[in-house]
């Protein structure tokens, strides 16, 4: 039984010790300079405008946990929509069930003004 899982042994030694050996190279041959523009914030080549360690509104993580909710949503729409027709109506109530927990929060959200900017 311990022989089938030999193969996945093998496989975590060996990225194990090729990990290890590459942060060795890394370590012997890589540049060991250190100098103030080095440890500055870089936002594509320009000099930062503001603070990197500012506070962010709360709006903008609702607005980014909302997009990930309906995003996952909608890649579960298309392949329901794909097979409608061989899940009959068990498909159809199963979406619905999926369905409406979603629509009541978007619902919430957008009385709450979670929406507005």
């Amino acid at each position: 039984m311990l022989a089938d899982y030999t193969g996945i042994l093998v496989i975590l030694i060996v990225g194990t010790l090729l990990i290890g050996a590459m942060l060795g190279v890394h370590l012997l041959l890589g540049p060991r300079r250190e100098f103030a523009e080095k440890n500055e914030p870089f936002e594509c080549g320009e000099k930062p405008i503001v603070s990197p360690r500012q506070r962010y509104a709360v709006k903008f993580y609702m607005v980014a946990i909302l997009f990930v909710v309906f995003d996952v949503e909608a890649i579960f729409f298309y392949p329901w929509a794909a097979v409608f027709e061989q899940l009959s109506w068990f498909g159809y109530w199963a979406m619905v069930v999926f369905t409406v927990p979603l629509a009541v929060g978007l619902v919430y959200e957008w009385m709450k003004g979670g929406l507005d900017w």
